[in-house]
């Protein structure tokens, strides 16, 4: 496979997720629609399993990440589906951009694992710098907006915290097997969650609602994930940066034109503070050595920190 195909693959996914939940829920509603790719991406994964001949094991540690897992599949996702009926799905695409900075903090605080370096803090700083002002853009984006963001935010942080607590448990289980072990829980749990708070099937299933619930099953969940570890071993980790910078941009061009999604100056701001924040928080500490001697910055600025 080729490499910059896999990562444009990557790109095009994601940049287009966020505007297919908000198709999938159009009609069925958001918890028939999270239930539906939940599922459908659950069969698809078990289908590789046996076919590839995948361990998928169940012993102590595999459990705990699978439940780990858990807490970004099945809380992330839930979230993300509520509030997108509020915000834009660019708007959203933007918000979950900020997953590396909370994640960084995340383990900072949980594991030591990163240190706050003065291009880390600068891209922090910059990050909530847009997150402020595009919280100021909710006023015209409607009553509910303010909520809507919120709830994405909450999903970020779930995210962010699935994905420290699946690296401190480090358990050697392959990636496949881990999505496949935790869309098995996920999914009862979702249909458990539509029954209580819906229950209600759907008396008919528009063509567009039905296309992205397909499309998310397979395309957004297996597929993406397959492209994206395939990318992440022949690419270096600073050059992934560049999905969570390129995706919410063409994210934010595909709702506008797709879907009349409206631009207006203070979420155009605020997306470009975000997206500066994750530059400066990927690559600020590089440029800064290059252009100050390290010991400057102490002993955190360690040599190919942030390349």
């Amino acid at each position: 496979m080729s490499v910059p195909a896999a990562f444009i693959g990557v790109v095009i996914i994601w940049s287009t997720t966020p505007l297919a939940i908000q198709w999938s829920s159009d009609g069925p509603g958001f918890l028939f629609g999270v239930l539906g790719r939940t599922v459908l991406g659950a069969v698809l994964c078990l289908s590789l399993v046996a076919l590839l001949r995948v361990r998928l094991p169940w012993d102590r540690a595999a459990r705990h990440t699978y439940l780990a897992a858990m807490l970004g599949v099945y809380g992330t996702l839930l979230c993300v589906y509520w509030g997108s009926q509020f915000i834009p799905s660019g708007l959203v695409s933007v918000l979950f951009g900020l997953t590396p900075i909370v994640t960084s903090v995340i383990a900072a605080i949980l594991s030591n694992e990163q240190e706050f370096t003065p291009g880390r803090s600068l891209g922090m700083l910059l990050g909530l710098g847009g997150l402020g002002v595009i919280f100021g853009s909710s006023v015209t984006l409607g009553p509910d907006a303010i909520h809507g963001i919120a709830a994405v935010l909450a999903g970020v942080i779930l995210h962010s915290l699935s994905t420290v607590l699946v690296k401190r448990i480090d358990a050697p289980v392959s990636a496949l097997a881990v999505t496949s072990g935790t869309l098995i829980l996920a999914a009862p749990l979702y249909a458990v969650t539509w029954l209580v708070f819906d229950g209600a099937a759907p008396a008919e299933l528009p063509v567009r609602a039905a296309g992205s619930i397909a499309y998310l099953g397979v395309v957004g969940s297996a597929i993406a994930f397959i492209l994206y570890y395939y990318v992440l071993q022949h690419v270096a980790a600073g050059r992934i940066a560049l999905i969570t910078l390129i995706a919410p941009v063409t994210a934010l061009w595909l709702g506008h034109v797709l879907n009349d999604e409206p631009f207006s100056l203070n979420m155009l701001s605020g997306t470009a503070l975000v997206l500066g924040g994750l530059a400066v928080h990927y690559w600020g500490d590089s440029l800064l050595r290059r252009q100050w001697p390290a010991r400057r910055f102490g002993t955190s600025l360690k040599e190919g920190e942030g390349d």
